[in-house]
């Protein structure tokens, strides 16, 4: 858990903030330049670079990341870009991306040992009189900025180097720090994709330095590793406050003779598995698609209560026709809440693991039920809501699915399969189906759509 828990959260800090603010810091990227290796990952970065604020650029719906500074650190640090709106903001971003290519690969002077630690000081600077000034895209609700330094340096060596810089230097606005190093390995060709792992080509530790927690990356010299660890960003992380209460039934949740009234409460967040092509405007035909609360989705929104989401009953894991799951799908997990102790959330991890064991044991799915934000269903059942299956993995998730219900339910009627299929048709469609190169899995990183 990040030690930035315990600094006052933005609404604190800034009452006045309104719900429509973006949840998310600021970020600037420090990139630590050393030859020769800077020949080898120049147009890999820049490409993901290009990519990823491509997509972050073009998303409706309060932005991800909202505002952007890089840094480049050569035998002194310079400040390729100030902050600048992502939202709006891609001309900018990238002619300074395209700067950043154009730097030379080699005959570099080797950096002085401090320019790292000049360039998250001259950061931190920068990010003061941006938000101290109000300048465009800055948000009151961004009170703090998160820092990723981007180097080929061993990462400790360079947390090290940070340690001795920022001695007695006040970190109060500063909420992340990331020291990410690009392995020189030579990358191997891509395996399947590993469904349920984070980050599927980069490694992380943390190194607590000077009461602030300084995560420690891995990432591979690759594009698809680049752009995966960049995409992370669009992420909500640390969240003031947690997304989600899930309701259990009161039921016999002790060992006492008596059932208990009180309904088990189990915090969590929301992470979404993939964006929303309707996200992207130009992605629809005529630009008349529509997303399913992509403009405000509520665990990106601040200011909002908790959303309540009550278990109706239980389902058989088979139970659930894959024609009747609508909608995106959302992974739900433990909330790291800052705003609870370290005991409640460990408790309640313990409780959210120990149900995803039970559902997966049992081969159960949950079926749920969003409560009205203002509490319980005062409206004898009539007010309008979508139901939601809960599936349970192999990892310490849930995965949240809109199911439809009787309204939106089109007649549907179809003849069942004839157990015997003519033998001339069978022939030539088992010819046809042999001829294609079968994989084990669906690996979505293989996968341009060319959005």
């Amino acid at each position: 858990m990040s030690p930035g828990r315990q600094r006052p959260s933005a609404a604190e800090k800034h009452p006045a903030a309104t719900a429509t603010h973006s949840r998310q810091s600021p970020r600037i990227l420090v990139v630590d330049i050393h030859p020769p290796q800077w020949d080898h990952t120049c147009h890999k970065l820049c490409e993901a670079l290009e990519n990823v604020f491509c997509l972050a650029c073009s998303l409706t719906g309060p932005p991800r990341i909202p505002s952007f500074s890089l840094y480049v650190v050569q035998n002194q640090q310079e400040c390729l870009l100030p902050f600048v709106a992502v939202k709006g903001g891609f001309a900018r971003l990238q002619s300074c991306i395209a700067e950043l290519c154009a730097l030379p690969r080699e005959g570099v002077f080797p950096p002085k040992e401090d320019a790292v630690v000049q360039a998250v000081l001259d950061g931190l600077q920068q990010f003061k009189q941006y938000t101290g000034q109000g300048m465009a895209g800055a948000s009151l609700s961004s009170s703090s900025v998160e820092i990723t330094v981007l180097t080929s340096q061993p990462s400790r060596q360079v947390a090290n180097q940070l340690d001795a810089g920022l001695q007695g230097i006040d970190l109060v606005s500063l909420h992340q720090l990331q020291v990410v190093e690009i392995s020189q390995r030579e990358v191997q060709e891509l395996s399947g994709a590993e469904w349920g792992r984070e980050g599927p080509s980069s490694s992380g530790e943390s190194a607590t330095i000077l009461n602030t927690e300084i995560d420690l990356h891995t990432v591979e010299n690759d594009v698809v590793a680049l752009e995966d660890f960049f995409k992370a960003w669009l992420h909500n992380h640390a969240p003031d406050q947690e997304h989600l209460h899930l309701l259990l039934p009161a039921g016999t949740i002790s060992s006492s003779a008596a059932p208990s009234t009180d309904p088990a409460w189990v915090k969590c967040d929301v992470r979404e598995r993939f964006l929303s092509p309707a996200q992207l405007p130009a992605a629809c035909d005529g630009g008349t698609a529509r997303m399913d609360n992509a403009a405000s989705p509520f665990w990106m929104v601040s200011g909002l209560a908790p959303r309540r989401l009550r278990v109706l009953r239980a389902l058989k894991a088979d139970g659930v026709c894959a024609s009747v799951l609508s909608g995106l799908p959302l992974v739900i997990r433990p909330t790291s809440c800052w705003h609870l102790s370290w005991d409640e959330l460990e408790a309640n991890q313990q409780s959210f693991q120990a149900l995803c064991h039970c559902l997966r044991k049992r081969e159960w799915l949950l079926l749920a039920k969003y409560e009205s934000q203002g509490g319980p269903d005062l409206s004898r059942g009539l007010s309008a809501s979508t139901f939601q299956v809960l599936l349970p993995s192999d990892s310490s998730t849930l995965l949240l699915h809109p199911v439809v219900a009787r309204e939106l339910l089109l007649p549907c009627s179809f003849p069942l399969l004839p157990a015997d299929p003519p033998e001339a048709a069978l022939a030539k469609m088992e010819g046809i189906l042999s001829s294609l190169e079968l994989e084990a899995s669906y690996d979505p990183l293989q996968a341009t759509s060319h959005l």
